[in-house]
C-alpha cells in the first residue's frame, strides 16, 4: 500500500515495530518474509469463513402415499 523507497525513513521503522506487533498477535514467532505473513492470515481467514460457505443439507420432504 505504501511504497517503502519513498517514505520517510522513521515511517519505514514505524511501519515494522507495528508490523512486528500485530504479528506477535497471531503467534509468537516472527514471520520470515512478507509473503510467510500473507499466507498464514489467508489460511486463518479460510479456516474462520469455511464453515460459513458450506451449503446447506436438503430438507426431506415427507411423502404420503
Amino acid at each position: 500500500m505504501y511504497d517503502p523507497l519513498t517514505m520517510p525513513p522513521d515511517l519505514v521503522k514505524a511501519h515494522q515495530i507495528l508490523d512486528k506487533a500485530v504479528d506477535l498477535c497471531y503467534r509468537p514467532q516472527p514471520f520470515v518474509n512478507e509473503l510467510n505473513r500473507i499466507e498464514f492470515l489467508f489460511s486463518l481467514y479460510e479456516a474462520l469463513n469455511a464453515p460459513l460457505l458450506k451449503p446447506e443439507k436438503k430438507k426431506r420432504v415427507k411423502t404420503s402415499n
